[in-house]
């Protein structure tokens, strides 16, 4: 075990905000290893990374890219997680499995906000992390003021691992606080040690001093020996940054530039140093034994559905016996590595290593797969993000109909953020997602993969009715003669409201057997039926109805004919009692950093919503947690709004609350659409 190293592969997640320029710093990363021979560029739709059509007709990660080195004797795997807020649920299971986070940020301080959701969730989940500040060739002020207003967002210490060389207001090299010595970058090769320049040497030994301060917080023989003025010794150092960066207890901080290959070998250096060995990742989710962990599955391509797992512990072989969480035993049916889009065979997987197995059709993102007999559930994952926003699908033509529903259902299985659903009551398909762009994405998949084409629309709003007056001895008859038995049913019913939310009452007051006992739920029945379509053309709520008075007939009268009555007591009855549209208020929370807070108040008063109150967002400085009651209609675009006023950082989670009237307008405008559609 050379330097202390198992041997295993480690795997790396490159997290951060939307055009940090994490795919550029991933193939930046795997031309300076040597696993690809030319450095492509996203821009000319060329990379390893981002190589769907989706990804490159945006210009943006629309799903995790994958891609593997070797460095030094040992082998890495690099996940590149998608950065738009959208597309975040594609990272959610892989996270869980990585030994570290490489955080990357460009240097404009204004976008230091953007990192907290990110460092929140890897926080939460345990997971070591790195910050790398990208496009330094473009900074304009200093790394100490970015670092500052990046620190805030940060529970443990930013820890600067080297500070920049200034030329002519460009940074043009660093000098490593560690190694103490400077380095200049070169385009397109290693970076060339130089002296430290004499201007630098005293910000050096300050910035040196800072950062032996921060390590000595948690080590008390580097704190004694800086309280006595002692040069600490360099392996003394090093084994502090290692420790300390792996326990999470820091993050250390690097820079440079990905596409001009800036600073990437000397972060290649420290990766292989910081990054924790597989063990560490295994206990966090409890993999144990022969385990592969699921964090992503993919329908494209010839090989039919695709797994892709991290071998957690052990080693996973072509055609091996896997077991899911609730026992169901599947076969490996091939085991591919993986390198962008392209896949390569190989017979088998170890500790560490990433590939995708072939045809285990029922597993899903946060499965543990066993080999060796015992089924296990990973821990730790994070819980699916709940829908914020929806659309509604028909064909463009109705022989895709069929395959619809398929076709779906394999692009839903791909990203756990994403819901279908078919709502009886509307009689449509909804997508649910975490914006328009993701579902957007989803749609131009189903077309280019399975040839769907759809139409889009939004959701129907599930209005309802109501009545303000009671309606006494409505009668309903239904009389019908044509050769041999006929149909006779006849009921009188009193309408009344009932209080909001009380639903539907019936109870019958029937003497002398006006009406026989045995039709008497058939009247229930028709009343019913009714109450599915009132006046206004929306269902009925909140209204009780009493049978009181009938008659029969001793051969025509039958549960059909009793049925047909009560429909339509009910259907003349309703037309008297001062009918009124109800809309559903649904009740969120919305969160939001604290700048944004007056702003989203103001948006939610536009939209008819109510505030209830805010307060300080549980475990997260400078944000707010912000009550509302809103009417559903008015929730469909609501997330775009929220993010347009937060930097993309708002969100919200929502449930169905309660019924309220509509009145005015907006109710004449609600009810004549009903007709229309009718």
């Amino acid at each position: 075990m050379a330097n202390g190293r198992s041997g295993a592969a480690r795997a790396i997640a490159l997290v951060g905000p939307n055009g940090s320029g994490k795919t550029s710093l991933m193939e930046a990363l795997l031309h300076a290893a040597g696993a690809i021979e030319r450095r492509g560029l996203v821009d000319m739709g060329n990379s390893v990374g981002d190589a769907s059509p989706e990804a490159r007709a945006r210009g943006q990660s629309v799903e995790l890219n994958v891609g593997r080195y070797d460095f030094m004797g040992d082998r890495y795997a690099l996940i590149d997680c998608p950065g738009g807020v959208e597309f975040a649920g594609e990272a959610d299971a892989a996270l869980a499995a990585v030994d570290l986070a490489l955080v990357v940020i460009d240097p404009d301080p204004a976008h230091a906000a953007l990192m907290q959701p990110v460092l929140k969730q890897l926080e939460t989940l345990g997971i070591p992390r790195a910050l790398f500040i990208n496009k330094i060739d473009t900074a304009h002020g200093r790394i100490r003021d970015l670092l500052s207003a990046l620190q805030p967002a940060s529970a443990v210490p930013l820890v600067a691992r080297q500070i920049p060389i200034w030329d002519s207001e460009r940074v043009t090299g660093f000098i490593d606080l560690g190694l103490e010595r400077a380095f200049v970058y070169r385009q397109g090769k290693p970076s060339e040690q130089i002296d430290i320049p004499a201007p630098l040497a005293d910000r050096e030994a300050e910035a040196r001093f800072h950062m032996l301060e921060q390590l000595a917080d948690h080590d008390d023989v580097l704190l004694e020996q800086l309280l006595s003025d002692l040069v600490p010794e360099r392996d003394l150092v090093f084994g502090d940054l290692v420790r300390e960066t792996r326990e999470g207890l820091i993050v250390p901080v690097f820079f440079g530039s990905a596409i001009n290959g800036f600073g990437v070998r000397r972060l290649l250096k420290a990766l292989r140093h910081d990054t924790p060995e597989p063990a560490a990742a295994a206990a966090r989710i409890g993999a144990a034994g022969d385990s592969a962990y699921v964090f992503k599955v993919s329908h494209a391509g010839q090989a039919g559905k695709l797994s892709y797992a991290r071998v957690m512990a052990g080693r996973i072989g072509d055609g091996a016996e896997l077991l899911r969480p609730s026992g169901e035993r599947a076969r490996a049916g091939g085991l591919f590595a993986v390198q962008g889009a392209a896949t390569t065979k190989v017979a088998g997987a170890a500790t560490g290593e990433i590939v995708a197995i072939a045809k285990v059709t029922a597993a899903r993102p946060g499965d543990l797969l066993s080999a060796d007999g015992e089924a296990r559930a990973a821990t730790g994952v994070p819980p699916q993000r709940p829908p914020v926003y929806a659309i509604a699908i028909t064909t463009q033509e109705r022989k895709d109909d069929v395959r619809l529903s398929e076709a779906l259902a394999k692009l839903v299985d791909e990203d756990p953020s994403v819901e279908m659903t078919h709502d009886a009551e509307s009689h449509q398909t909804l997508l649910k997602g975490q914006g328009e762009t993701q579902l957007r994405v989803l749609l131009d998949r189903l077309k280019r993969r399975y040839g769907v084409a759809v139409d889009v629309a939004r959701p129907k709003v599930g209005y309802r009715e109501s009545i303000r007056r009671p309606a006494a001895n409505v009668r309903g008859r239904h009389k019908k003669q044509s050769g041999g038995h006929g149909q006779f049913g006849d009921v009188v019913i009193n309408i009344r409201p009932e209080a909001r939310g009380q639903g539907f009452g019936f109870a019958e007051r029937i003497t002398g057997g006006a009406v026989p006992k045995q039709w008497i739920p058939a009247v229930e029945m028709g009343v019913k039926d009714a109450l599915e379509r009132g006046p206004l053309g929306f269902p009925v709520v909140d209204v009780a109805v009493e049978l009181v008075d009938g008659s029969y007939h001793s051969v025509d009268s039958s549960e059909l004919a009793f049925r047909t009555a009560g429909r339509l007591a009910a259907t003349d009855g309703l037309k008297a009692c001062d009918s009124y549209v109800l809309e559903p208020i649904d009740r969120l929370e919305i969160f939001a950093p604290q700048s944004a807070t007056s702003k989203i108040t103001s948006a939610v008063s536009s939209r008819r919503g109510q505030v209830l109150g805010f307060d300080a967002r549980d475990g997260w400085p400078g944000w707010d947690r912000v009550e509302v009651y809103l009417p559903q209609s008015e929730r469909q675009d609501l997330i775009a709004e929220l993010r347009a006023l937060s930097q993309g950082l708002a969100t919200f989670t929502f449930a169905f609350d309660h019924m309220a009237e509509l009145s005015g307008r907006q109710a004449e405008q609600v009810v004549q659409t009903a007709r229309v559609a009718a």
